[in-house]
């Protein structure tokens, strides 16, 4: 019984995600033709007590929250063990409509893409709370790390920028994905998405992770080939040493915030062009794939 019950609540939790993206009319680009900003939803689960998170903490800087830590900043009154919490992570994957359309760019986003980081993201925000407000109604306390007014930026020595909590190790933890070379999230449905997270005291088994390399489906990395997204980049902010984010950041602000207002009449930003355009765009890439993106 105790165990129909665990895989009640894990569909449950799942349901929730999935329903809000794929029915909610707040899932939208807010363009002419109110298109959907993203196809389906992925989800997995870990645990609060996962010695990665301890992991993450000890290898990013002593800034960076546990779920543990910001649980019971959220509620100080509650006597929690990191064990009895669950870290919620999902995955949101860009249409084929605005995957298509970046794909062209060559050196700022297409308008989709740009509409999909702006108000996608809001489409993101509101999934948050939406998951935190159904849970609290059912009992259970939760937080949505990146909506807390706890949250912040923070300048790391090794890193360059970082922050309070990171939503792509989350869902590395989650059992939904492993970095590449451009520092992007490979998930099974590709690097071309947006990821979400809450932290929240329920038990749920954590999903399974098929790897245990941080970088297991990125093809430079464990195979020595690809790196098509060096050559996608447009400032050389992608190279066999990594991802410069300094270079990326100013791309991003202001030269791309400044071609979207004037090219598409709104205040934004983005590129993704080292998401689009590549092997692992879509899926987990095979040497097929490299071969099938490879310039000739």
């Amino acid at each position: 019984m105790q165990g129909e019950q665990i895989n009640d609540l894990t569909a449950w939790v799942k349901k929730i995600i999935q329903n809000f993206i794929e029915h909610s009319p707040e899932n939208t680009l807010r363009n002419q033709f109110d298109e959907k900003a993203f196809d389906g939803a992925l989800v997995g689960f870990s645990s609060g007590a996962d010695p990665l998170y301890a992991a993450y903490k000890a290898h990013v800087g002593p800034f960076h929250w546990t779920p543990w830590e910001i649980f019971t900043r959220t509620f100080p009154n509650s006597a929690v063990k990191p064990d009895e919490l669950t870290v919620i992570s999902w995955v949101l994957p860009q249409t084929e409509a605005t995957k298509s359309d970046n794909r062209r760019q060559r050196t700022y986003p297409s308008e989709r893409w740009a509409r999909a980081r702006i108000y996608g993201e809001t489409v993101n925000v509101k999934l948050r709370t939406h998951v935190v407000d159904l849970l609290q109604k059912k009992g259970y306390q939760a937080v949505a790390p990146m909506l807390s007014p706890y949250w912040e930026r923070k300048n790391s020595d090794r890193y360059v920028f970082a922050s309070t909590w990171s939503e792509r190790h989350a869902a590395y933890a989650s059992g939904l994905g492993t970095f590449g070379l451009c520092d992007g999230l490979i998930t099974f449905r590709g690097k071309a998405m947006r990821v979400g997270s809450v932290v929240a005291r329920i038990r749920i088994p954590s999903t399974p992770r098929p790897y245990n390399d941080p970088h297991a489906y990125c093809l430079f990395f464990t195979q020595g080939i690809c790196g098509i997204c060096i050559s996608r980049c447009p400032v050389g902010a992608i190279t066999e040493s990594g991802h410069d984010k300094v270079k990326c950041l100013q791309h991003l602000r202001p030269a791309s915030a400044t071609y979207v207002e004037s090219h598409y009449g709104f205040k934004g930003y983005g590129c993704g062009l080292c998401q689009t355009g590549v092997p692992c765009e879509s899926k987990i890439p095979t040497k097929r794939d490299v071969d099938r993106y490879a310039p000739e």
